[in-house]
């Protein structure tokens, strides 16, 4: 059910829940004495028909205090999560099946120092808050008091702007960033997310401003970069971090990638933008993370690996290897978790030219079965991330790529139904080589333990028991254990 609330020259549609809410928190604000308004994305997405879970509520007054008087109109009463350094309190609220987030905040101003982001903040009045906010688009308020509730107060002509799709600050752009440099991130993010452009002057003070990048944490330009990553066409985002050189500063090895050099007849492409195609190509299969960070680094390690040979052309022999050896090193500079994420995006890029390489080839059961062996669980990842890879202008060469590639999805299905091999181990164990030949762990017990394995996906024994177990005796025989 979908109700609809008057404001100037639109309405906006609110869910029941939503609404009901809303109601709530005004019926607070009235018991407290203060007036309140949503504001910042709630407001921006609810104009432009996007769902959203989180409402930022400003009051002209103590946030704090109506946060508590909120939380106590709900049974059961909800946790209030209190930020006395901010001012700032949340509410995370059931409301039938629905969760849903609620952050408060006194309307303030603020006043910068040029070695932090932190403001010096002292009350003020709804316009001194909107005055503060990072762009029109989020400066535009929807009112929740008795005399006005549900109407737009738009003093930046944010609604044009999102008409226009255009991305600009409430202040000068300079100050804005000036004041905190982490708004040049959230200005790229949102063109990313939204596929708004970036106001002339204000993409000019990104760039001018952009050393100022280095006060803030890894952490929050990490956490932008994610949420550019995520965004349906991630490649806006990375073009404009390019140019207006954030990217030089926050992550150099993926602006290493960029240009083509030509010596003679022989040139390669721009591995920059190609990386880019790829990473939209896989912004089509999925919302995964990390995968969508396995397309960022397939080729990371191009630069390092470039050669050029005579008569032939531009070589990258080992990028694979090179670029999983890259892969902590960058995730511990970002700041990007080093546990299984970082071990499954090393594993993509290293495996990345695998299964197109049987494509080049007679595909033998062995190579599907290492292939299948070697990825596990992962083979869907892979498989995605390599069909995003085929990415040249040459429609006729795309065809014969994608059919090529095909064969070997059909392949790896066949073998993978008659031999089962994701996470897949050998019958025979390390446990079992030690008691059958009264050996400690030793590098015996690996190398007979490896030659089983190997025996087993070259198709030379059958993957059960007692040929496996054959096989070891033999091995151990040749190696004079018996």
């Amino acid at each position: 059910m979908l109700l609809v609330i008057f404001a100037p020259s639109m309405n906006l549609e609110y869910s029941s829940n939503e609404l009901y809410l809303l109601k709530k928190i005004a019926a607070a604000a009235a018991s407290v004495g203060v007036e309140c308004y949503a504001i910042g994305g709630f407001v921006r997405d609810k104009i432009m028909c996007r769902q959203t879970k989180d409402i930022d509520v400003v009051c002209v007054g103590d946030g704090i205090a109506l946060a508590e008087a909120t939380a106590k109109l709900f049974a059961p009463q909800p946790f209030v999560n209190i930020f006395k350094t901010y001012g700032t309190a949340q509410l995370k609220i059931q409301i039938k099946e629905e969760w849903m987030e609620v952050e408060f905040v006194g309307a303030r101003k603020e006043s910068y120092q040029t070695e932090s982001r932190n403001p010096l903040v002292e009350q003020g009045t709804l316009k001194d808050d909107q005055l503060r906010r990072d762009f029109t688009i989020n400066a535009i308020s929807i009112s929740l008091n008795e005399k006005d509730f549900g109407i737009l107060n738009d003093p930046f002509d944010g609604l044009g702007d999102i008409e226009r799709k255009i991305i600009k600050t409430p202040l000068t752009a300079e100050q804005t960033f000036i004041d905190d440099p982490l708004r040049m991130l959230r200005a790229i993010r949102f063109a990313s997310q939204l596929q708004f452009k970036i106001e002339e002057k204000t993409l000019a003070a990104i760039a001018s401003n952009a050393k100022r990048i280095s006060i803030i944490t890894k952490e929050r330009i990490a956490e932008e970069l994610n949420k550019i990553l995520l965004s349906n066409k991630p490649s806006v985002g990375f073009d404009l971090l390019y140019k207006t050189g954030l990217l030089q500063l926050i992550f150099p090895q993926m602006t290493a990638l960029a240009g083509a050099e030509f010596i003679d007849v022989y040139g390669h492409k721009d591995n920059f933008y190609h990386t880019l195609q790829v990473v939209d190509n896989i912004a089509q299969t999925t919302d995964d993370l990390w995968l969508r960070w396995a397309a960022v680094l397939h080729d990371i390690a191009k630069p390092a690996t470039k050669k050029f040979e005579e008569n032939h052309g531009w070589t990258f022999h080992g990028h694979e290897v090179v670029g999983g050896r890259m892969v902590p090193k960058i995730f511990a500079q970002l700041k990007l978790p080093l546990n299984e994420k970082m071990n499954f995006v090393r594993k993509m890029v290293e495996m990345h030219l695998r299964p197109i390489s049987l494509t080049k080839e007679n595909i033998t059961d062995a190579a599907i079965r290492r292939l299948l062996f070697d990825a596990g669980e992962d083979i869907d990842s892979l498989m995605k991330l390599c069909n995003a890879d085929i990415t040249s202008k040459n429609k006729q060469k795309v065809k014969r790529f994608l059919e090529n590639f095909e064969l070997v999805r059909i392949r790896c299905a066949a073998v993978e139904e008659s031999d089962s091999l994701r996470n897949w181990q050998p019958p025979i164990t390390g446990e079992i080589i030690m008691e059958a030949f009264k050996l400690p762990p030793s590098k015996n017990v690996g190398i007979i333990k490896d030659a089983i394995r190997n025996a087993i996906l070259d198709g030379e024994i059958k993957n059960d028991y007692d040929a496996a177990y054959n096989f070891m005796l033999n091995k151990a025989k040749e190696m004079g254990l018996n």
